[in-house]
């Protein structure tokens, strides 16, 4: 019997435990599938977007673990704290050893907002469902001032966050009548409005169309919670009403302790096969690794199918089987009605769509779709 032990339930996590036990029935040996994850449920992070404005209820984002997993996936509802990689064991808080043949690590990012000096103290985010709800309530008593929205660090989970966030604040805004006297201010740590090229360009046609001011190179310092205002590495200041940012995001604690992470805590993946650097039976996919790409829940999806596959090719005897290509798939909201899409690999860069209805309703169907996929099903 082989024994595969996967971290993390989240996107990455949950696909390749499903996926792994609808293959298993086809195998001559037994694979015997165990998740660690810290809470019995999995969220859906990117809903909170649609929460803050109304559009989703808590009660939407989660659902229990026993009813996502294969009924043969075992589940150890506790927190791994180290991986030991000398005997094949993950050590979990309540002192649990599991034995794995086979490890995957899919345990996401975490936001430090502690790491920026007055974040906590006087900045929002929506990364967190306490966060998000706080910022719904913020957003909802606003009726004049200036609110910014500034990316803190990079990389971060969902990169186009941001711009939907923005762009969605815009029509909600409207509808409550407030626009025309609250300003929305944009920021962005580089020379452009996103890190990937179209999307930039995009973004300030439509921040240009919407009158969204933005300001590039924006590299936040610190926030003075007392005088409501932001410093910036290059000596400009900014005052604000609501600062919504983007906080620094690091890998988690057990890749830190485990020793198989980068200076950020993400841990060091070989961009085609998965596996972590240095290991042949281990593999990380999703937010947890240092990969340049997206940390976003499709690139999970397709990460973990190619997981799956090298795993089974592995115990078949065949090894490495099927490389992962960098793709990407990313709905890009532009405000309450509309949205455009990006799809985008190793070789071929993101060019996205005419914003539309139609690809805006596909999102908002896919909200709901999400639990099939996390099941393997789609």
């Amino acid at each position: 019997m082989k024994r595969v032990v996967i971290v993390g339930a989240g996107v990455g996590g949950c696909i390749t435990a499903n996926l792994l036990a609808k293959k298993a029935e086809n195998l001559e040996e037994d694979i015997e599938i165990t998740v660690i994850n810290d809470k019995d449920y999995i969220f859906y992070e990117p809903g909170l977007l649609y929460l803050i404005f109304n559009k989703m209820h808590e009660k939407e984002l989660k659902r229990p673990l026993n009813s996502i997993l294969n009924p043969k996936i075992k589940l150890i509802v506790d927190e791994a704290t180290k991986i030991d990689t000398e005997n094949n064991t993950v050590i979990t808080k309540n002192g649990k050893i599991v034995e794995y043949d086979y490890l995957v690590i899919a345990t996401g990012a975490k936001i430090v907002p502690e790491e920026l000096p007055g974040l906590k103290e006087g900045g929002d985010w929506f990364y967190t469902l306490e966060g998000a709800k706080r910022l719904r309530e913020k957003l909802a008593k606003i009726k004049k001032g200036r609110i910014v929205i500034g990316v803190a660090g990079i990389p971060h989970k969902c990169p186009v966050a941001p711009v939907e966030f923005t762009l969605m604040l815009h029509d909600y805004l409207k509808i409550r009548g407030v626009r025309d006297d609250v300003e929305i201010f944009y920021t962005y740590p580089i020379q452009r409005l996103h890190s990937l090229e179209k999307v930039a360009e995009l973004a300030k046609k439509l921040y240009d169309e919407k009158g969204i001011k933005y300001e590039t190179f924006f590299n936040i310092a610190e926030v003075d919670a007392e005088k409501k205002k932001i410093v910036t590495l290059e000596g400009s200041e900014i005052k604000y009403d609501i600062f919504i940012a983007i906080p620094p995001h690091k890998g988690v604690d057990l890749i830190f302790n485990s020793g198989i992470g980068d200076s950020g805590g993400w841990v060091k993946t070989h961009r085609y096969t998965l596996k972590v650097e240095g290991f042949d039976n281990i593999y990380a996919l999703g937010d947890a690794t240092n990969l340049p790409v997206s940390k976003a829940g499709s690139v999970a999806h397709f990460e973990a199918e190619v997981v799956v596959e090298n795993i089974i090719g592995d115990i078949e005897g065949f090894g490495i089987v099927k490389n992962y290509n960098g793709e990407t798939f990313c709905f890009i909201e532009t405000g309450f009605n509309e949205a455009t899409y990006i799809k985008f690999d190793f070789n071929n860069p993101p060019v996205p769509v005419k914003p539309s209805k139609l690809i805006h309703y596909t999102k908002i169907a896919y909200n709901k779709l999400f639990w099939l996929t996390v099941r393997g099903v789609m």
